[in-house]
């Protein structure tokens, strides 16, 4: 991973330098990070971020046939099943492990991939702090597609307003001031002007979607959704809010459909060197014998949440049979030991490639990064490790 960077970068870190990079993130953004902040960069080998890129992009192609289209349509549950979804999403991630391949090569595996927005703000806001820990900063890039600042935020900013003005659109999360991405909603008003606002203070009015915004009743002509159907207490008639599967006078920042239709429940069909092994419990006749190379995921939850790791043939039996076809069993990575830490030890890396659509066309933006040393990425697996949580990737210019 760029040995001369990491060796640079290791070589001047102090534990002083990380408090204050946490602390200048914090006040920019004006709220408290509600997540772990790792303690370094990503120094991703451009081989590799053009593999991650190109291998999206060939995903992407195999997702977009009409009959890979036609499929996705069963992802969405019947109570969940919004109107008027768009032709294509309007944000998409892939998620990648750095793997070991050949020859110790490192090499991008799948992990899950999401039409879904993710931190399309934060992320510029966290590039720019960390590469100041960074012993060279003016020589490091973290745009794709030859972007820069004004270009990124731009190219994003069109797919978030849709060509309102900012005060007609408004983020839209349940509870957004207590969530874990409230960073990011403060860093896309400061970006585009969109608010992040809850459900349960909007107006409906016929058709129409009304909010309060500094004190005067305005509009609402497009939602950047962020909600997390997860989240809803329960999935059925009226769990949705504002009734959003009736038809209403509003665009989509991302049609909640996508959310289903592009996820994990597309991973059996895709065939890439990228794409390890994976399989519906519905369609599963027997279970693998090397069982415990393999993970147990539900198709629809985020940051490791119900996913078995040391699966079990009692795990398998224990999933009721209504919930088979929404659980996958998929082969396991191996990850590499990718980022050497100050300490010697050596941390896990996760890249997520992020795209907005143009037309018909997914666009790369930006990446993320989570770094691990535990059996999995979440908060839960990584308690009481340092060189863990949320980083971001650069490269030489």
């Amino acid at each position: 991973m760029i040995p001369e960077l990491r060796r640079a970068y290791n070589e001047s870190f102090t534990p002083e330098k990380y408090e204050a990079y946490s602390r200048r993130l914090a006040e920019r953004a004006g709220t408290e990070i509600a997540f772990r902040l790792a303690e370094t960069p990503v120094f991703l080998p451009k081989e590799l971020r053009d593999e991650m890129v190109s291998a999206s992009l060939d995903i992407f192609r195999q997702l977009s046939t009409p009959a890979a289209l036609e499929r996705s349509l069963a992802a969405v549950p019947p109570a969940l099943d919004v109107p008027g979804c768009t032709e294509w999403p309007t944000f998409a991630v892939v998620d990648f492990a750095v793997a070991r391949g050949e020859g110790d090569r490192l090499v991008p595996k799948l992990i899950e991939l999401q039409a879904f927005p993710t931190l399309y703000a934060f992320q510029v806001a966290q590039c720019e702090e960390v590469s100041q820990l960074c012993p060279n900063p003016s020589g490091l890039r973290w745009f794709l597609s030859g972007l820069g600042d004004a270009s990124y935020r731009k190219v994003v900013g069109d797919a978030i307003l849709g060509g309102h003005p900012p005060e007609n659109v408004v983020l839209l999360d349940l509870d957004p001031p207590h969530q874990k991405t409230a960073v990011d909603f403060a860093f896309t008003e400061q970006f585009w002007g969109v608010r992040a606002v809850d459900p349960g203070v909007i107006e409906r009015r016929g058709r129409e979607l009304w909010y309060t915004r500094d004190g005067k009743p305005t509009r609402i002509l497009r939602i950047y959704n962020r909600l997390i159907f997860d989240e809803l207490p329960a999935a059925g008639e009226g769990a949705l809010p504002l009734g959003l599967r009736e038809p209403l006078d509003v665009s989509w920042a991302g049609h909640p459909n996508w959310y289903f239709r592009w996820s994990k429940h597309a991973l059996p069909d895709l065939k890439h060197p990228c794409v390890p092994e994976a399989v519906l419990l519905s369609d599963l006749e027997t279970p693998p014998k090397d069982l415990s190379e393999w993970v147990l995921k539900p198709l629809f939850s985020f940051a490791g949440s119900g996913v078995k790791i040391d699966v079990t043939a009692r795990d398998l039996a224990s999933v009721p049979r209504e919930q088979r076809a929404q659980t996958l069993l998929m082969r396991k990575v191996d990850y590499a030991p990718a980022l050497e830490t100050t300490d010697g030890h050596f941390s896990k890396v996760e890249v997520r490639v992020m795209f907005v659509w143009r037309g018909a066309k997914p666009f790369p933006v930006i990446t993320l990064a989570r770094l691990s040393q535990g059996k999995m990425m979440g908060v839960d697996f990584n308690k009481n490790r340092t060189w863990v949580g949320s980083a971001c990737c650069l490269w030489p210019a």
